[in-house]
């Protein structure tokens, strides 16, 4: 029995899942893991503060250099997610983000489903640049910085640390307060988003996906077209989870390299591959299956 590509997949983000949230024992008694592993970064998305994590989550931990007293750029983190781009692009968000495979679980919920009008894709980066960059530095409280984009934005916080957190330290609840609430209110919309759109998170608010989809273009692992094998069918562009035409416009700053494009395609004109050339219509084409 073939295993597919797709099988593939989702057999790696179940792992990386698990490695990212091994402690599971801890959301029994809110207590937050602070071992050596906490002190690597997970390349995709998983909250610091979650009582399961066994990572650092690069977002946060890049607004935590920022934000300190002595407004540190931290080349560790930045070269880390900096490494992991130009090699994966935005394969990470396809096969390694935690929260990549809640959204997709999340949007197999019976619904109507709906298309994201483009101009919302650039929220991420307005999200990227004015919370992770420059509000910690501008933003202080007793001269460190705030970190924006966790304490004000962050529905994956809200998820994984915030709730569970509160749940097992019941004291705590008296002490909510209207920030709280607001996050609560952002994480119900971006779950009813990922909903009714698949991967709503990815397309609009990641600042993470935001840095590595800019990389793609250079990344190391990338997708090549063969023109000459395209019959114009439209079965990648209607499979693609990001809402893109990749037979239009190859390695998008949108592609998170999930390759469902290339399994729909019958006749190999799509392909994914290390050091992959430019697609020029006068090369040799492949031979079609």
């Amino acid at each position: 029995m073939k295993i597919t590509t797709e099988v593939k997949r989702k057999a790696l983000q179940v792992v990386a899942f698990g490695f990212s949230n091994a402690n599971v024992t801890n959301f029994f008694d809110g207590t937050i893991y602070k071992g050596q592993w906490k002190n690597f970064c997970n390349p995709g998305m998983n909250c610091y503060s979650c009582p399961a994590a066994t990572t650092a989550c690069p977002i946060g931990a890049m607004q935590a250099d920022a934000g300190s007293a002595q407004f540190n750029f931290s080349f560790y983190v930045v070269g880390f997610i900096l490494a992991i781009g130009v090699i994966f692009g935005r394969g990470v968000c396809g096969f390694l983000c935690p929260f990549g495979l809640l959204q997709e679980l999340i949007h197999k919920i019976p619904s109507p489903k709906i298309k994201l009008p483009h101009v919302v894709r650039y929220l991420k980066y307005v999200l990227l640049v004015g919370f992770v960059l420059v509000a910690p530095v501008v933003l202080t409280n007793f001269g460190v910085g705030i970190p924006a984009f966790c304490e004000y934005i962050c529905p994956i916080g809200t998820l994984e640390a915030g709730i569970p957190i509160l749940a097992a330290h019941p004291e705590y609840q008296a002490i909510i307060g209207e920030l709280f609430s607001l996050k609560t209110a952002i994480l119900v919309i971006t779950i009813v988003m990922c909903v009714l759109n698949e991967r709503f998170f990815c397309k609009a608010m990641c600042p993470l996906g935001a840095i590595y989809g800019l990389l793609n273009k250079i990344s190391v692992w990338s997708m090549k077209f063969y023109p000459q094998n395209c019959v114009s069918c439209g079965k990648c562009a209607k499979v693609c989870p990001m809402e893109i035409d990749p037979s239009k416009i190859q390695n998008s700053v949108e592609c998170i390299r999930c390759q469902k494009c290339i399994t729909a395609c019958h006749t190999q004109a799509l392909e994914m591959s290390f050091f992959a050339k430019p697609s020029n219509d006068a090369e040799t084409p492949k031979k079609a299956a």
